[in-house]
């Protein structure tokens, strides 16, 4: 019995655990197929939706329901089209050249309106880079030493204001005296009688439709000189008042050319 006991321990397999890890080895084996078989798409589909998508967000219409659809499974990907933002630039450049326009239009309708007194050198009209100025002679308007208007003078400016109401420029009326000091009781000082002169024109303005909320009234005295005090003409010529029409966007001034 001892010797029969020895022999089945010599013959016993050691090698078993080989068998647990083929099995392992195999399952392994399959989990990884399963896994590849599962990571591969479709090419064809993956085209069609993504030729759908496209056609979709870039507002192309679809095929039509029912339509057989061609894919092409070497073709190249459809690239997005990036968005585009609207340059705003050409919306400003065209602002700017209807307020160009409008001025110039302004420009030729006061100079027909004035044409009388453009001739005779009364009334001068320029363009700048923030607008139109004219400069009309305060002896077309005021006797001397008044802020009344005289009646001859409201017919011009009546034609004045009937070119600036329906439009929506800014409008400053500067008054402008020459170095001959004044001292009455209403008028102190060519300051008071300046300041009283731009706000008569502004009224009258106003009175012919004008809007109120466009309108500036300011006066300088005898410090914004356009000639020379020491001659009489040069002195005439500063007496005035200046009506300036005003481009809305400084930054970007509108320059006029008066045909």
């Amino acid at each position: 019995m001892p010797r029969d006991r020895r022999t089945d321990d010599e013959h016993e397999n050691h090698e078993r655990w080989l068998v647990s890890y083929a099995d392992f080895i195999t399952l392994l084996f399959a989990f990884f197929v399963v896994m590849y078989a599962i990571s591969q798409v479709n090419d064809g589909k993956y085209r069609v939706l993504s030729d759908t998508l496209s056609s979709t967000f870039r507002h192309i219409p679809g095929t039509a329901s029912g339509a057989q659809v061609a894919v092409n499974p070497n073709a190249p990907m459809p690239m997005a089209i990036p968005f585009r933002r609207p340059n705003p630039g050409v919306k400003i450049d065209e602002n700017q050249r209807v307020k160009k326009e409008k001025l110039r239009n302004m420009a030729r309708e006061i100079n027909a309106a004035l044409a009388p007194l453009v001739k005779e050198g009364q009334v001068r009209i320029t363009e700048g880079a923030l607008g139109i100025t004219v400069d009309i002679n305060a002896s077309v308007l005021f006797a001397p030493g008044d802020a009344r208007l005289d009646p001859g003078a409201i017919q011009a400016l009546t034609a004045v204001a009937n070119v600036l109401a329906p439009t929506d420029f800014p409008v400053t009326v500067e008054g402008h005296t020459d170095n001959t000091a004044i001292n009455t009781p209403q008028f102190p000082s060519n300051w008071e009688l300046s300041g009283m002169r731009a706000s008569s024109v502004v009224r009258l303005f106003i009175d012919y439709g004008v809007d109120p909320r466009r309108m500036t009234a300011t006066g300088y005295a005898d410090q914004r000189p356009i000639d020379d005090n020491a001659t009489i003409e040069g002195r005439a010529r500063n007496r005035r008042v200046a009506i300036a029409i005003e481009s809305r966007t400084p930054d970007n001034p509108v320059e006029v050319r008066i045909p």
